[in-house]
């Protein structure tokens, strides 16, 4: 499959080659090297023996194809990958090599290794947004701009509060993501320390601190919370990229016009049509989601193991896992690129706020006459200069005064001046600017 055409696209190249074949191998000699060390701590090995094994494999020329071709007959890389490593050694250190592990402690524990830079990175990202969102949300507090629903007009709101939702998901997202711990993985065969009694729950937990990972209660051979967590986590945060990434794309619609994507040479371009400008990184940003969403879902499939060893469930997990990391770092890439950059267009919201000739502003209307007609009939009477307005391309506020010259109830209860004001959009934003104020505190509390 051509992935540098069809995967490669939606994710961070430096980000990748740090999760390539060799970066797995790396991480699974730091494991089996650790657990050499804290074997030697406790007198398990003889003294000497870790730093022998590492002047012999440190600089070994794994072999990465016959690795991967060994996986056919094993079912998992640390098989053939073990194999290599104590043909390696010496003869008396051999039978030091892989001592008390399993497959499975290898492969696990390699993979949270991989992650951890990923996570960190990504906290840096949705950081860089966080910061983004927060000068958007100052410069457009009182943006006014078309609200909304079922795809139609409703009632105004402001570009603001607009972002600071978009704002608000991405930081509750990296908030539930910096709670992940990525635990070490150490049980051996059954995942109760064969052979080793007590000595098993003390390497695990040595392990952890030297390996920088977190030091899990039990063995998680077949309780795959932690894949579970880290999986739905990474989730959250391409929901939230995609969120915006949507409203992002709507926005720029030719008939809209009210924000555009950061211009760049070539960025955006048609292959057949010169005058487009397409929202190509929203498109990234959603493909990339669509894709960890179909890779969450196997990694929810894959969460009920059988016994004390998957059975497909636990191989299944690699990829999606990885390849859900490294698209959302791609995803989030895009998105601090828009909102460092999104190009902001007032005029056009203002235009869209009067594409209906003010009906946009009948629901304030209808609560100003209700006093005097009723709330049906007032309801009525504005819903009827709404489609007038927009019928005839009349301005709203001057087909209901029209209407209300057929309505002597009103007079003296409801003057020019206040209808006025009831058909201004710009002083109907409701709690807008209040919430704005609010998702700053909350966003700069952590």
């Amino acid at each position: 499959m051509p992935s540098a055409f069809l995967k490669h696209p939606f994710m961070n190249q430096s980000a990748l080659a740090a999760c390539d074949e060799d970066a797995m191998v790396h991480a699974m000699l730091a494991f089996e090297l650790a657990l050499a060390e804290v074997q030697e701590a406790s007198g398990a090995v003889p003294e000497g023996t870790s730093q022998q094994m590492r002047a012999q494999l440190e600089n070994a020329s794994f072999n990465i194809v016959e690795m991967a071709e060994g996986i056919a007959s094993g079912g998992n890389v640390a098989i053939p990958f073990v194999k290599q490593g104590r043909a390696f050694l010496a003869k008396d250190l051999k039978r030091y090599w892989h001592q008390g592990a399993t497959s499975q402690d290898v492969v696990d524990s390699a993979l949270m290794l991989l992650l951890k830079p990923r996570l960190a990175a990504l906290d840096r990202l949705l950081l860089r947004c966080r910061a983004a969102a927060i000068n958007l949300m100052n410069t457009h507090n009182h943006t006014p701009m078309v609200g909304r629903t079922l795809m139609q007009q409703a009632l105004p709101i402001t570009f603001g509060v607009k972002v600071s939702h978009w704002a608000v998901g991405l930081e509750q997202a990296r908030r539930r993501l910096g709670d992940i711990e990525l635990p070490v993985q150490f049980g051996g065969a059954v995942g109760v320390h064969s052979g080793w009694d007590a000595l098993g729950l003390e390497w695990m937990d040595a392990l952890a601190e030297k390996l920088s990972l977190a030091a899990p209660v039990l063995p998680w051979h077949t309780d795959r919370y932690p894949i579970h967590a880290l999986g739905t986590a990474l989730d959250a945060v391409a929901g939230a990229a995609e969120k915006l990434a949507l409203d992002i794309s709507l926005l720029t619609q030719t008939e809209v016009g009210e924000v555009a994507e950061p211009s760049a040479p070539g960025m955006g371009e048609s292959s057949s049509m010169p005058h487009k400008r397409n929202p190509v990184r929203s498109a990234l940003i959603r493909g990339a989601a669509r894709q960890v969403h179909g890779h969450t879902c196997v990694l929810l499939n894959a969460a009920a193991q059988p016994l004390e060893r998957g059975l497909g469930e636990w191989h299944a997990e690699w990829a999606p896992l990885t390849e859900s990391a490294l698209l959302v770092e791609g995803a989030l890439e895009q998105v601090a690129v828009l909102l460092e950059g999104l190009e902001v267009n007032p005029g056009n919201m203002r235009r869209n706020l009067a594409a209906t000739g003010g009906g946009i502003m009948a629901e304030p209307v209808a609560r100003l006459l209700t006093p005097a007609l009723g709330a049906d009939h007032a309801k009525t009477v504005s819903a009827a200069a709404a489609e007038t307005s927009r019928r005839e391309s009349r301005d709203y506020a001057d087909v209901l005064m029209d209407l209300l010259a057929e309505h002597p109830e009103t007079n003296g209860i409801i003057d020019n001046e206040s209808l006025c004001k009831a058909c201004d959009p710009a002083l109907y934003l409701g709690s807008s600017v209040a919430q704005v104020k609010r998702a700053k505190k909350w966003l700069d509390c952590k």
